[in-house]
């Protein structure tokens, strides 16, 4: 089923000449980070003139890549995309939601924009509502309806789309399935099992060990085989394992 990156804007200021300046306050935030359907819906609004336009983190980046966390650099790309679109004047300050997935993004802002200028913000209102609404849209493209109290009810949010994937197999492609959690579950366990994984040849960058790995590599990044990987591997308090 072929999906689109959509754009729309829901509109300027009333009465705003074209000539005239108005200082404008941009608000990025998206949707879908949680929920088990679908990529991820970033958004950008501008809260003077009311326009909005949004764009999608690919659900793949959620899927047999996502430990490697190659999402936070692809929403990086995707508001910086959208951000240059609204022709920002000098003083227009952007405002950033604090979520994680937003953290490189907000790095990269502030090298560009400076740190004056890039605020990160709990977002609400408005720009929450139209994010939330995009999201809905694309999920519905793949035939799922959700939960009218969703956002109230989060976990039963989430067993309502594992029980609709369930009825619907074929759609579990377009599901978070690289999420280290739902190996608990029997659907994710079998879809994994059955699967066909692309793994590529490469050279381990710390033992020099012909290996495969479930992911295209970078020429600018280090690629570990299993063994050396234990050692690299991040943990939580942000040290590395150290192997005797």
């Amino acid at each position: 089923m072929p999906f689109r990156k959509t754009v729309f804007i829901v509109g300027r200021r009333v009465g705003l000449e074209e000539s005239e300046y108005y200082p404008l306050t941009l608000i990025v935030d998206d949707a879908g980070s949680g929920d088990l359907l679908f990529g991820v819906v970033v958004g950008a609004y501008h809260e003077e003139t009311g326009e909005f336009k949004y764009d999608l983190i690919d659900v793949r980046f959620y899927q047999e890549i996502f430990r490697e966390k190659e999402y936070l650099q692809e929403s990086s790309r995707v508001v910086a995309k959208l951000v240059s679109q609204f022709n920002l004047k000098p003083d227009e300050e952007i405002q950033i939601c604090q979520g994680c997935i937003f953290d490189v993004a907000a790095e990269e802002l502030q090298k560009v924009y400076g740190k004056d200028r890039v605020k990160r913000i709990r977002v609400i209102g408005e720009p929450q509502r139209l994010v939330e609404i995009a999201y809905l849209d694309e999920i519905r493209n793949l035939g799922y309806e959700p939960m009218a109290e969703r956002e109230e009810k989060r976990g039963k949010s989430f067993f309502h789309m594992m029980r609709w994937l369930k009825d619907n197999p074929e759609m579990l492609r377009y599901a978070k399935t690289g999420w280290p959690r739902l190996k608990n579950y029997n659907l994710f366990a079998s879809y994994h099992a059955n699967a066909k994984v692309t793994t590529y040849k490469v050279v381990c960058s710390d033992c020099g060990i012909e290996c495969e790995v479930p992911f295209q590599p970078k020429a600018d990044k280090p690629v570990y085989c299993h063994k050396c990987w234990a050692v690299h591997r991040p943990r939580r308090n942000g040290r590395k394992r150290v192997t005797h």
